[in-house]
């Protein structure tokens, strides 16, 4: 199994991506904590977990919360004695707006999410990761992140921060055997698209709008987080792997 013996953190992983990473890090051996705000959810996990035969646990998060996310990371460590992987993957959409209309408080919401909370995973993972010898952190940016679309000025700022971030802590802690990279997810069956399906004039075009014309499964991504969580891309750091169907050259 790819992640023998491996504890895994994942962030967001009540549902969509994250759960579908941390069925898919159990499957191939690894042990999960999930940290999020959706308690009932993350539980879910967890059971769909056990009934596959792989352990795993549930810590309640909010990942903008310096204090929550430490938390997360000693409960972690403490309950399976080592970190070896990051999944940074908890994030929220934002407001269809014009810039200059957004809220300030819907600004800062995404950022703190989106991209405060990546920083604030690898700020308390990283001294962990190095404890162990090395290991993985997966961070979740976007395709809006690569590349702008108006009215979600805040998701934009904050994926595309997050690529960034990867790259700086990539440069840093490489020399400790800790590799970073991203994913760009493209659209994917999730429920931060729910508005989108709802769109009857919209839909049909964006559902489309890439190379191999349909939208992604969280699975599809979550075979992307594993290969970056695993030692089959021992050489690869600072990358971000588009997981978008062609997205980026439609």
């Amino acid at each position: 199994m790819r992640l023998a013996g491996k504890t895994a953190i994942i962030t967001g992983g009540s549902g969509g991506i994250g759960r579908a990473a941390a069925l898919l890090f159990a499957e191939q051996g690894a042990k999960i904590v999930i940290g999020d705000m959706d308690a009932e959810g993350g539980e879910e996990t967890v059971n769909l977990i056990s009934l596959q035969g792989g352990s795993a646990a549930f810590f309640h998060t909010d990942v903008s919360d310096s204090i929550q996310v430490k938390n997360l990371i000693g409960y972690a460590s403490e309950m399976y004695g080592q970190v070896n992987i990051l999944f940074n993957n908890a994030g929220i959409g934002s407001p269809n707006v014009k810039s200059i209309d957004l809220e300030e408080e819907d600004w800062d919401r995404v950022i703190d999410v989106n991209l405060k909370g990546v920083f604030l995973g690898m700020k308390h993972a990283v001294p962990e990761l190095m404890k162990a010898g090395g290991g993985s952190i997966i961070n979740t940016s976007s395709l809006l992140g690569l590349k702008g679309q108006k009215y979600l000025a805040p998701y934009n700022a904050s994926k595309a921060g997050v690529i960034l971030l990867t790259k700086n802590a990539a440069l840093e802690y490489g020399k400790y055997n800790i590799r970073v990279n991203a994913i760009a997810p493209g659209v994917i069956d999730t429920n931060i698209i729910k508005g989108w399906k709802n769109d009857e004039r919209k839909w049909p075009i964006i559902s489309r709008a890439n190379a191999l014309g349909r939208i992604g499964t969280p699975e599809e991504v979550a075979s992307a987080v594993l290969f970056l969580a695993s030692e089959e891309s021992s050489f690869i750091t600072g990358a971000t792997l588009s997981v978008d169907g062609g997205g980026m050259t439609y």
